[in-house]
């Protein structure tokens, strides 16, 4: 070969070798820049549970999402490092289900922690501490608590953990009627086809607050329960529950989390023995 020709396929080489060096960088940018990539800050997305049905909570409006849980959710991501949130809903049922897949690396949706869901995911937390109540018309004087249920009809969830607690401790023969939201079970009792609706009393509070129903929906007021909300994550994910639970400390502090409260459910009188609470849990 001369050492004309030796010196054009050098400068062939040399000229691939660069662009494959290119390309390669240009890859490896788009990937780390795009999404959660599993642990928490980055600069990136993070997928997070809420529902959907909640007035107060969590609710899904046209394209935006407000409520006292989307609002924590917020600052909690923020204080991890995201900078952006999708929020995925999240129905009770599939909760763990959506934690075990990674579909979402954390939910914020009026999520109790129990022993038995300890189970199968870990929490961070709590960063409210409500209590399991009824949601009845106005003019009902019958139900006056969980004991008074018997032969009546009792709406919740299918996965949630109140109307078990009714069944098993105060009404036995209660006739209970599963749905798959809570909003189902608020429109069946307007439309007299149950007596109650059970879950938190924050929840109940939200759902009697809303323009249709204000007026004709009352909460009985008597909790039997306290149920710590909890955020959940992958079962064993220690160090991210650290890091949540001083976002949650933070927002405590610095009042954040009061005025949430007050923006999202201005007319609900939440106990101030247990709230706000200290979030310690998965450590």
């Amino acid at each position: 070969m001369s050492m004309k020709s030796m010196r054009k396929a050098a400068a062939v080489l040399i000229t691939a070798t660069l662009g494959l060096s290119a390309l390669s960088g240009c890859v490896a940018g788009e990937s780390g820049s795009s999404s959660d990539d599993g642990s928490a800050g980055g600069g990136g997305t993070v997928n997070i549970g809420i529902k959907y049905d909640q007035p107060g909570l969590g609710m899904k409006d046209g394209s935006s999402f407000k409520g006292f849980d989307v609002d924590v959710a917020n600052y909690v991501a923020k204080e991890l490092g995201y900078s952006k949130v999708n929020f995925i809903e999240t129905p009770s049922a599939q909760r763990e289900t959506m934690l075990q897949s990674g579909q979402v690396k954390m939910i914020f949706a009026t999520y109790s922690i129990t022993d038995q869901r300890k189970e199968k995911v870990s929490f961070a937390g709590p960063y409210f501490v409500a209590g399991q109540d009824l949601l009845v018309k106005a003019d009902n004087t019958s139900i006056t608590g969980p004991d008074s249920l018997n032969g009546k009809k009792l709406c919740s969830v299918t996965g949630s953990t109140s109307a078990k607690k009714i069944q098993d401790s105060y009404a036995s023969k209660v006739d209970l009627q599963e749905y798959d939201t809570y909003s189902k079970c608020v429109a069946a009792l307007s439309a007299g086809t149950i007596d109650a609706v059970t879950t938190d009393d924050i929840i109940l509070a939200g759902f009697a607050s809303q323009p249709q129903y204000k007026g004709k929906l009352k909460v009985v007021g008597k909790p039997f329960t306290t149920e710590q909300y909890g955020v959940g994550i992958k079962k064993g994910d220690t160090a991210d529950a650290k890091k949540i639970n001083a976002a949650i400390k933070k927002m405590i502090d610095d009042g954040a989390w009061e005025k949430a409260l007050k923006d999202n459910v201005p007319e609900f009188s939440y106990n101030k023995k247990t709230n706000p609470p200290k979030p310690t849990e998965g450590e």
